[in-house]
């Protein structure tokens, strides 16, 4: 048999119009950064000690925990270094996702119930996603029709998960700062925002909410008000809007800032990334 465990990729982007899915075993995981992407994520937990940050919430997983990632949702893993870190991540592009779907609410709604974490003891799930791992990396006879009917067995397997509401998120602190900070850059992204802004809006010293904010975040103020931006801008591009409108609307002073913010974290400029959308 094909070994289908491998270490981690690091790029973002998917290759294959439909799904594709990974199973990872890292002896030792780098820093991941906190990042976004364009598709749907759903994520299998095996073995590690792992916190797993998802636009300001933070999760500390357990084995055969499933997390649910939509597109554009900020998020990064914090792995222990001592710890080996094996996990299984499936990749589905939104309109591939729309045309299995048929008509079906239910599975257009299993990522949009504001939930990220399921708790433990989804074997069914877990050997869903082996056996959809096997396949897709077979190249026998009929597997690629067996991934197929695997992903959409997986797929209903979610929709009596989401149903189920079996979701426990870690507790969360909704009037700390970090928490305020990130709903105030949320609502007010277009307009010039850094830590003397902010420090003055939420009445704190500067350098602590950057230690603070950091900490929790891994990633500066400066960044996440960057990646919230992107953020943004991909949507607008996606709509029509052209990248000078992008640009304007999502708070850049000027489009060569931009241009290299957007290029840094999609790897193409917002031209191309609007192109492909028509």
């Amino acid at each position: 048999m094909k070994k289908t465990a491998r270490q981690f990729d690091p790029r973002q982007v998917m290759h294959r119009p439909d799904f594709e899915i990974f199973h990872y075993h890292d002896p030792k995981m780098r820093e991941v950064p906190l990042h976004h992407h364009d598709f749907y994520e759903v994520y299998y937990f095996l073995s590690g000690k792992v916190d797993y940050l998802v636009e300001g919430r933070t999760y500390t997983l357990q084995p055969e925990d499933v997390l649910l990632i939509s597109p554009m949702e900020l998020h990064r893993p914090a792995v222990a270094p001592d710890r080996a870190y094996e996990r299984i991540v499936l990749w589905i592009d939104p309109a591939y996702l729309e045309s299995v779907s048929g008509g079906d609410a239910a599975l257009r709604r299993i990522f949009g119930t504001g939930r990220n974490l399921y708790h433990g003891g989804h074997t069914e799930i877990g050997a869903l996603m082996r056996r959809l791992a096997r396949e897709s990396a077979s190249d026998q006879p009929g597997s690629a029709l067996s991934a197929r009917g695997l992903f959409l067995q997986l797929m209903a397997e979610l929709v009596r998960l989401s149903a189920a509401d079996e979701a426990s998120p870690a507790p969360r602190d909704d009037d700390s700062l970090v928490d305020r900070v990130l709903a105030y850059i949320g609502e007010h992204y277009p307009e010039p925002l850094d830590l003397d802004s902010l420090s003055s809006v939420f009445y704190v010293d500067k350098y602590h909410l950057s230690h603070l904010f950091s900490r929790s975040m891994g990633v500066s103020v400066y960044r996440y008000v960057i990646l919230k931006r992107l953020q943004h801008a991909r949507q607008m591009l996606s709509e029509g809007l052209s990248p000078g409108e992008a640009c304007r609307s999502c708070g850049f002073q000027d489009y060569a800032n931009f241009y290299r913010a957007f290029r840094s974290v999609y790897g193409i400029g917002p031209q191309a990334a609007a192109d492909r959308e028509t």
